[in-house]
């Protein structure tokens, strides 16, 4: 594998542990608000390629580390598009980290495996919206099914996890609010995060409302019932 860039520490990323977060290149999604388009667009990517970093820098680096942190963050863009993420799960684990995945839950096929094998100890999975609106909000067509298996291979095979959500007040309204708590009823643990302008994907979503403390409050009271803990991320 190679890495499109890789933060040195985290205190944020993976709850209650010290990590560094290693980026992966691409997404199959187009979030307008996504905050890391440099890791998304091809043209982007493109620009980054001659300093990608090779798996064995990382791996480097990660050795460098061990004993000063606990865990190792893979992110994206979406992880699981890339086929030699088992085997760099497994190198990482037998480093002594703890791996925490992030994915957007729209291949299962690839997500299974990992979780089978037990190489994820956290993962969190983005809940865009409902399921019907999600070509709307992600730019692509997304199969609801691989959603909906996803959610249930992560609740039943992940050791913790979490989903969560990136709520902008413009996509998501009561509406979308009840469908995902449908979908991810009697989970662990829900995250709701607000929107931010300041860097995105489509230009035209730093024109829209950022979205507060006080505004996830109000999502909170409606969801609380629906999963065993229910967290705002500011």
């Amino acid at each position: 594998m190679k890495f499109s860039g890789i933060q040195k520490l985290t205190l944020l990323d993976y709850p209650g542990k010290t990590a560094c977060v290693a980026f992966t290149p691409g997404c199959n999604f187009r979030c307008g608000y996504c905050h890391n388009p440099e890791f998304v667009l091809p043209e982007r990517i493109k620009e980054l390629e001659p300093s990608f970093i090779p798996e064995e820098d990382v791996l480097a680096f990660l050795e460098e580390r061990r004993g000063k942190l606990e865990g190792v963050v893979v992110t994206g863009g979406e992880p699981t598009l890339h086929r030699g993420l088992p085997a760099f799960l497994r190198r990482v684990r037998d480093l002594g980290f703890l791996v925490k995945l992030d994915t957007n839950g729209s291949l299962p096929e690839a997500l299974e495996p990992i979780l089978r094998e037990g190489l994820a100890d956290y993962v969190a999975m983005d809940i865009k919206t409902s399921p019907e609106r999600y070509p709307e909000l992600v730019g692509v067509f997304v199969r609801a099914d691989a959603l909906k298996r996803s959610i249930e291979l992560i609740k039943t095979f992940a050791p913790d996890y979490e989903f969560r959500t990136t709520v902008v007040a413009e996509h998501h309204g009561l509406e979308e609010f009840r469908a995902i708590a449908h979908l991810i009823k009697g989970a662990r643990r829900y995250v709701l995060q607000g929107f931010r302008p300041d860097i995105t994907l489509d230009p035209a979503y730093q024109s829209y409302a950022r979205v507060g403390a006080n505004d996830l409050e109000a999502v909170k009271l409606r969801l609380k019932q629906s999963v065993e803990e229910l967290i705002i991320r500011t």
